[in-house]
């Protein structure tokens, strides 16, 4: 008969096995503020984390209003990332609700920003992410917050974050040589607010948009008529809708410029699986798809 020490002796190394796996198998807990950063942290954290967007599929990360379910996602994460310089006005209440004990992971720290004039004061552009090359910088953040929170994945994280460099290159070489298949004078858009300046000064695309680079702004009437009369003389003939803002503005301007729908873009939210745009991949591929066909037609 075997006595409880010698047995207990005999399952301890695989009572430390079952632990050590455990453990190991723990998942990292992570909260992104919108679905795009959510999809990047995804890429680099593998199946080492489990993200959590607080802004859905389709949503307007400038004008969300945080429910009591964010509040408890963000209190129990133990990394949250936000991409910031004004993107997320209401992630310091939504912090002051939750009881986050953290401080949020600034994904856009390094990334060289466009600034620029609004109502007569100088704003930063915060939609860094529409240019793949300010991603790369996304993709050295969020590895280096992982591999902080988890040092024992920090080897998974480095090889998901090199495999994801080479995709972002792979998007950005796509979107250089698709967009240079139009003539530079040909390629103006009119869209519904000032979110693709990056993408525009990566590839040359000039975007025309009567709100500012919040959707929280307003377009007076006089912008609006000085944007009509600027639209004739550039001679802008395809316009955008987006899918997390309301297109009826850019619908007027565009019944009085004469300007013809393109499609629809997606800016600041990734549509839900069902939809064209599901990843960061996908979303800049379409967008550069679109962009190029409504070109090519106006042309």
């Amino acid at each position: 008969m075997i006595s409880r020490r010698l047995l207990f002796s005999m399952m301890l190394p695989a009572l430390v096995a079952l632990s050590t796996t455990s453990a190991s198998a723990a998942t990292l807990k992570v909260v992104a503020s919108f679905t795009v950063l959510a999809d990047v942290v995804r890429q680099i954290g593998g199946d080492r984390v489990t993200v959590t967007s607080l802004v859905g599929p389709n949503g307007d990360p400038h004008e969300f209003e945080p429910s009591p379910s964010d509040a408890k996602n963000l209190n129990a994460a133990q990394v949250a990332f936000v991409s910031g310089d004004g993107l997320e006005g209401w992630m310091d209440r939504l912090i002051s609700a939750s009881g986050y004990k953290g401080k949020p992971v600034v994904v856009s720290e390094g990334i060289k920003f466009r600034t620029m004039e609004e109502d007569g004061q100088t704003v930063t552009d915060p939609h860094v992410w529409n240019s793949p090359v300010n991603v790369k910088v996304w993709v050295a953040n969020i590895e280096g917050a992982l591999a902080k929170a988890a040092p024992a994945d920090a080897a998974a994280f480095k090889t998901n974050a090199e495999v994801y460099l080479k995709k972002l290159d792979a998007l950005d070489a796509y979107a250089h040589s698709e967009l240079a298949k139009i003539p530079e004078d040909h390629r103006k858009v009119l869209t519904s607010h000032d979110a693709f300046g990056y993408f525009g000064r990566e590839y040359g695309v000039q975007f025309l948009a009567p709100v500012g680079v919040s959707t929280e702004s307003e377009a007076s009437a006089a912008d609006v008529a000085k944007l009509i009369e600027q639209i004739k003389a550039e001679h802008v003939k395809t316009y955008f809708i987006e899918n997390s803002n309301d297109p009826r503005l850019v619908r007027q301007i565009a019944k009085a410029t004469g300007a013809e729908p393109g499609g629809e873009l997606y800016v600041e939210s990734l549509s839900d699986t069902k939809g064209p745009a599901p990843t960061y991949e996908k979303m800049l591929r379409y967008n550069v798809d679109q962009l190029v066909a409504a070109m090519a037609k106006a042309s």
